[in-house]
């Protein structure tokens, strides 16, 4: 059973970076796709970035472009998110997700498997 499990959450001042981990197990990861997505309080959940697990192509969403970066580790297989220049609207809940299939677009219901979710907290 594949199993997805973020870490590297917490608190940050505004203006400053976390590095987010997923790591995946389960299966072998040489295929598909993982992407990172986020939910606050009282909203839906939000894409952010994916990656594919072969040739580490990677999207995003325009809003992250310049301060957010995903990668893999393939042999690990952990899949991360840098966040710079955190800002109080990026308070959410974190999560990473996969698919069995490559898929660019952000859809949740697209993806096949979800972790449980990391808590970020920006204080302004």
């Amino acid at each position: 059973q594949v199993q997805l499990v973020e870490s590297g959450g917490g608190l940050v001042q505004a203006g400053g970076s976390l590095n987010l981990s997923c790591a995946a197990s389960g299966r072998a990861f040489s295929d598909g796709s993982m992407a990172w997505f986020r939910q606050a309080p009282g909203k839906e959940r939000e894409f952010l970035a994916m990656i594919t697990w072969a040739v580490g192509r990677t999207h995003y969403a325009d809003f992250v472009k310049g301060r957010f970066t995903i990668s893999r580790d393939s042999a690990k297989n952990t899949v991360y998110l840098q966040m710079i220049s955190l800002q109080s609207e990026d308070t959410a809940v974190y999560y990473c997700a996969f698919s069995l299939n490559i898929y660019y677009g952000r859809d949740p219901d697209h993806y096949d498997y979800w972790g449980q979710g990391t808590p970020v907290t920006v204080s302004s």
